[in-house]
């Protein structure tokens, strides 16, 4: 059974077929959360027998790392191979005192946005929760010693809102005390804008950060960029964000990939300023980061320059996201189709 799919649940059955303290649960917890255990073996607090017992029982990592790279800012990225089928990737980013995780939900993406890596070969199934919280896990044995986690993000492959049943519970034992303790205001969940999903989200009183990928700031040229938005358009979309601020309370981000000659002229800036100025939300442009294969473009530093200031002239908040880890393919979906891309040519 794999541990990490039900902690509590499970733990608490082990525990009671023998007729053990409460505490023994707690000792297992802090070793997988606070300790950075690799295996049950290290858990030196426990008997022999018990780890024994864990270990008979319980699997703890059900992946293996196809590759892990690393840049010299300090970003490392993992492509896992999963043992319910399919890879995966995420990502810890280091900047200044931040330390960052991005995580993935699914094997692929359905969402379909043409520049993206992840959904060129569609979606093939959701992560379970054991495989979410595998990669948090797993990418934070990589800090040292003396790092220490402050944020998560679910911005890797796939859509985290059509896996929510999944992804909830894996944030709760990230956000506990007993876990990892990372506040809520301090996981964002990335979206490319399901309404209904977002409305739920705001109900279940969640309150993490929502950050919603709109790369476009009207219906005609969304269509073409992301083509889920035909279903769900930016009306939809924007009014469950405004009740997902007043149930939440937290501010919203935009995000906005900027790709060169389709998206990034001046007409498309004053057009995002009409769409989002009054609402309390951050503008996050992130230069487009190109993809093998694909026809898109990092727009020109003139453009980009362009395009930020007609946004502050707005008044809007605007944050232009520095690229990280170009060199390792750490934009989603580029490391898991590299990878694949070079096993078909080696075969």
């Amino acid at each position: 059974m794999h541990l990490l799919n039900d902690i509590d649940g499970q733990l608490a059955e082990w525990a009671a077929a023998r007729k053990l303290p409460k505490f023994r649960i707690k000792q297992v917890r802090r070793w997988l959360f606070e300790g950075r255990a690799g295996d049950f073996e290290s858990m030196s607090d426990l008997s022999k027998k018990l780890r024994d017992d864990l270990a008979d029982t319980f699997t703890l990592w059900t992946s293996t790392v196809a590759k892990h790279t690393q840049a010299d800012d300090g970003t490392e990225k993992l492509l896992l191979t999963l043992a319910g089928g399919g890879q995966i990737e995420c990502v810890l980013l280091r900047d200044k005192v931040r330390r960052t995780l991005c995580i993935s939900t699914q094997v692929g993406c359905g969402m379909g946005c043409v520049f993206c890596a992840s959904g060129l070969d569609g979606v093939d199934r959701n992560l379970t929760t054991g495989e979410i919280l595998e990669q948090i896990l797993l990418l934070q044995r990589l800090l040292d010693d003396d790092e220490r986690l402050s944020h998560i993000v679910i911005m890797g492959m796939g859509e985290p809102l059509a896996n929510l049943p999944a992804l909830l519970p894996a944030l709760e034992y990230v956000a506990r005390d007993d876990g990892l303790g990372i506040s809520h205001r301090r996981i964002t969940v990335s979206t490319v804008g399901l309404p209904n999903s977002i409305r739920k989200l705001a109900d279940l009183d969640t309150r993490y950060r929502l950050a919603i990928s709109l790369h476009a700031p009207n219906d005609a040229l969304r269509d073409e960029i992301v083509p889920v938005n035909r279903k769900m358009p930016l009306d939809d979309i924007l009014n469950a964000a405004d009740y997902y601020f007043e149930r939440s309370g937290r501010r919203l981000t935009f995000e906005y990939v900027l790709l060169a000659d389709l998206n990034d002229r001046p007409e498309h800036a004053h057009q995002l300023v009409d769409l989002l100025q009054g609402r309390t939300a951050l503008v996050n442009v992130i230069p487009y980061n190109p993809v093998s294969g694909l026809p898109y473009r990092t727009p020109s530093s003139d453009a980009q320059q362009t395009f930020r200031r007609i946004l502050e002239e707005g008044d809007l908040a605007v944050r232009f996201r520095h690229r990280k880890g170009d060199k390792i393919n750490a934009a989603c979906g580029q490391l898991r189709r590299g990878t694949n891309e070079s096993l078909t040519q080696i075969d």
